[in-house]
């Protein structure tokens, strides 16, 4: 019976959207235009020399040599070999689905277990620094101090996600229990590693090079229907007024929230694409405070156009969807608290310090000690946190290494 409705679902859904496209031809062909300008400009040239840079990380091992030099920080706080490092980082770097596509690389040379690597994808996919920065920040709040605060907000939320995560199918844990071993043997193993996976490696440079190249674009070309596919279908929904009946239900929710109802079109475009919803979230007549959030909701949701873009990259191993859907979830609510949290020290007191924000007259000016204090205390915050973090890292790391 369930799959009677799965059939019947399927067939009138894509009726709908077979149907829409015949009756409003322009406004498709402007939609698809607008997904193919944002795939060529944007996420092509981002994405690509990300993708075949590690296509070639790990056909000559780098991968491999990073990942046991990375193993002792990688194991105890996230349970992912150290390998996962490298996906962490250039996820984080070139911007989602990265993540995504780093993992099922390296499930598919078996670096990493199904459930190592479903552990590892549900917090490495996270939005390009770039895209924070200059098309949020820059191009839709006009204001750099936002990119900070929803900058720090998502990628703090995607750690936090990652240790969350650690637990997820803890029996079925595969810690590495090797003896101790110093910095330098370390080293020398990581070092075997890489040549031995280089020695494996039959092809010639060229033929690697091709592959990688081939390899990268085929996934590329990938992303880019969906861009072009869920730019139409936004647009559709919205003429067909499927958007405006979904808004009025979703304002119901806000409204027992005390949330702003003029919020409500911009999240639900923003939950099948980012870049719409964060624009039409900028513009609407709320508080700073609510844009924010809501901005950081859908960053970290990824929106159904991401997801289903993992989900066909996903699909090609044996990598489940759940367990990095779930990880969305847990990302919106670290997210959307860390955006709350950081409001004040990271946006609206930055706003009181900066050169042109605290008149001579004004009533908030700060006597000479306490703007000293003040000043010393913004410049070295961060500092003595990210030590104050290291720090706790490292004594986590040998608690952990006591019971191994």
């Amino acid at each position: 019976m369930g799959e009677i409705i799965k059939s019947i679902v399927y067939a009138c859904s894509v009726s709908f959207l077979a149907a829409a496209i015949i009756i409003f031809p322009d406004q498709s062909f402007e939609a698809s235009i607008r997904g193919l300008n944002l795939w060529l400009e944007i996420v092509l040239p981002s994405l690509l020399p990300f993708f075949i840079v590690s296509e070639l990380l790990l056909a000559f091992g780098v991968v491999q040599l990073i990942g046991v030099l990375l193993e002792p920080m990688m194991r105890p706080l996230f349970n992912v070999p150290g390998s996962g490092g490298v996906v962490l980082g250039m996820g984080m770097a070139s911007g989602y689905p990265a993540g995504a596509k780093f993992t099922s690389n390296l499930r598919k040379s078996k670096v990493l277990t199904r459930i190592e690597a479903e552990r590892l994808v549900s917090f490495t996919n996270a939005s390009n620094p770039l895209f924070i920065f200059g098309a949020i920040s820059i191009g839709f709040f006009h204001d750099p101090k936002a990119g900070l605060l929803l900058a720090a907000a998502h990628y703090i939320a995607a750690i936090l996600v990652g240790l969350t995560m650690r637990f997820y199918r803890g029996r079925h844990s595969s810690l590495n229990r090797e003896h101790k071993i110093g910095f330098f043997e370390r080293l020398t193993a990581s070092w075997k590693s890489l040549h031995h996976t280089r020695l494996e490696q039959s092809q010639p440079l060229g033929q690697i090079l091709g592959q990688a190249v081939m390899s990268s674009l085929q996934t590329l070309c990938l992303i880019g229907g969906f861009i072009v596919l869920f730019s139409v279908i936004n647009k559709l929904l919205f003429l067909t007024g499927v958007t405006k009946w979904f808004s009025s239900i979703i304002s119901v929710i806000f409204e027992a929230f005390t949330l702003p109802s003029e919020l409500t079109l911009p999240f639900l475009a923003g939950i099948f694409e980012i870049t719409l919803g964060s624009q039409m979230i900028s513009q609407a007549d709320t508080e700073l405070l609510h844009q924010f959030i809501f901005v950081s909701a859908i960053l970290a949701f990824n929106g159904f156009s991401i997801q289903a873009q993992v989900a066909s990259i996903l699909a090609q191993t044996d990598i489940r969807f759940l367990p990095y859907f779930i990880g969305r979830i847990l990302h919106v609510i670290y997210a959307v608290t860390l955006t709350w949290i950081f409001f004040r020290p990271l946006y609206l007191e930055r706003e009181l310090f900066s050169p042109s924000a605290t008149p001579v007259d004004s009533e908030a000016k700060l006597n000479l000690y306490e703007f000293w204090v003040m000043r010393w205390i913004e410049f070295y915050a961060p500092i003595i946190t990210v030590i104050a973090v290291g720090y706790a890292c490292i004594y986590i790391f040998f608690q952990l290494k006591k019971t191994w």
